[in-house]
Formats: structure tokens, C-alpha cells, sequence
């Protein structure tokens, strides 16, 4: 009888927990108010590079992210003429749990548990910006961190985090890797291959459909690179040379 209790209280919490997530999902792409995203900075190498650049941020430089939104939202026809508004929120000072590498199911279960638990008691300062989804952007020194680890989105607990470099000459790739992570909380998916990171055609392409079809001029924003030929592809420096493709405007609902 204990058993079947337990089982039977699993199953209820279950339920609980997917009826809420189905409601935030609902919630946050209904698209009736603007989403409030906070931009957390925190020195992911511990130097004074990252230390300085992070001190040198202003509320204003993640600006561009919402006005970037506002204009894909409304060739959609998207009425909200603000989806979304970035500020800037407190530096935190603690490191967020590392995702598994190569995880099993329940190992990456676990983590999402852990990641979101972190995210919830961490210290954002006296006076946190009002928000719906976090986003927490890691800075590392390009020239003692060439290559960072592959940032993550979690639709589960509206939690991003972004490994970026501080330098100025890299803030325009920052910033599209920050929208790339803030739609993967709105539960928009990858369009790349996992394996050579390539665009998938046609969803992953910003125009699948000109000819010639090489080289592309744009990166769909959630297939992350330009196409210039079947097998390479470049980073686009700003969220200029990025555009939201239908397929990822179905999967966040400004496409029906």
C-alpha cells in the first residue's frame, strides 16, 4: 500500500509540474505584455580583463537585443511593439553548476534540477531588476580563452547561460549568442547540425529558397551561422547580419 502511495504522489507531482510548465510556456509566447529579461555578468575566468569589461557595461548596451526583436516581431505581425525589454542586473559572484559532458538522461535531469535551484537562491544584489527570464553571460579573456564552452538555454525555469568574451571588438557576436540562448527559453530549437555546426536547409537558413543559394547574406537566428557554401559558414559580428526564420517564429508564436 506504501508503495502504490508513493507512486501515486510521483505521478501527482508530476502532473503539477507539467501542467506549470505548459503554463509558463503559454504565458511567456502569448505575446499580450512585454517579457522583462535580466543580463547577469559574471567574470567566468576570475581576470582583470573580464573584471574591467564587466565594470564597464551600462544598462543601455543590451538595448539593441529588444529593439532587434521588436522589428523581427513585427514582420510577423506581432502588435506588442516592446516582446521584449533587457536590463542590466547586478555582477554575480557565484559560477553556475557546469552541465554534464556526455550525460545520461537523468545526469542531465539533475543538473537542469541543480541549474535552476542555483538560479533561484543566488545573490542578485539589493535591488534586482524586475524580470520573467534570466540570463546569466560568463566572461572570459579572448586571449587567454580563445574558445569558450557551448552556451545553453532552458525553457524549464526561463534560465540562460552564455559563455562570451569581454572585448568590445566581440560584443556584436555576444550579443547574438545571448538571443540565440534567450529564444531556446521560449522553447525555440536548434536549426544547426550537432555535430559540425553547420545550418540545416532549409529551416536553419535565413533565405532557403534564393538562387544562387550560396553564398548567404544573413544567419537564421537560431541555425547561428552564415551559410557561404554546402559545408562552411561564418559568425555574424552583430545581430545586423541576423534575421528570425518562420520555422522559429512557429515554434515562439508569433507565426501561427
Amino acid at each position: 500500500m506504501l508503495k502504490i502511495l508513493r507512486k501515486g504522489l510521483l505521478f501527482y507531482v508530476l502532473i503539477l509540474v507539467g501542467i506549470g510548465h505548459w503554463l509558463t510556456t503559454q504565458r511567456t509566447t502569448d505575446w499580450d505584455r512585454t517579457l522583462w529579461v535580466a543580463v547577469h555578468p559574471i567574470n567566468g575566468d576570475g581576470s582583470k580583463q573580464s573584471a574591467d569589461y564587466i565594470s564597464s557595461l551600462e544598462r543601455t548596451d543590451f538595448k539593441v537585443i529588444g529593439e532587434f526583436f521588436a522589428a523581427e516581431a513585427a514582420e510577423y505581425g506581432v502588435s506588442l511593439k516592446e516582446p521584449f525589454h533587457l536590463t542590466l542586473g547586478e555582477i554575480i559572484r557565484d559560477q553556475p553548476p557546469p552541465p554534464p559532458r556526455g550525460g545520461s538522461i537523468l545526469q542531465v535531469g539533475w543538473w537542469s534540477l541543480k541549474l535552476r535551484y542555483w538560479a533561484w537562491q543566488v545573490d542578485r544584489g539589493p535591488d534586482p531588476p524586475p524580470n520573467d527570464i534570466d540570463i546569466f553571460v560568463r566572461y572570459f579573456d579572448p586571449e587567454t580563452t580563445p574558445n569558450v564552452e557551448h552556451s545553453f538555454g532552458l525553457q524549464k525555469g526561463l534560465i540562460g547561460v552564455v559563455n562570451a568574451f569581454s572585448s568590445r571588438r566581440q560584443a556584436g557576436s555576444n550579443k547574438v549568442i545571448i538571443t540565440h540562448e534567450l529564444l531556446h527559453t521560449l522553447g525555440a530549437t536548434d536549426k544547426y547540425h550537432p555535430r559540425t555546426g553547420e545550418p540545416i536547409h532549409p529551416r536553419g537558413y535565413a533565405e532557403p529558397d534564393v538562387d544562387p543559394i550560396f553564398p548567404q547574406t544573413l544567419a537564421e537566428l537560431m541555425g547561428g551561422r552564415i551559410p557561404i557554401s554546402p559545408t562552411e559558414s561564418t559568425i555574424p559580428d552583430s545581430l545586423a547580419e541576423v534575421t528570425v526564420g518562420p520555422v522559429t517564429a512557429t515554434e515562439i508564436r508569433w507565426l501561427q
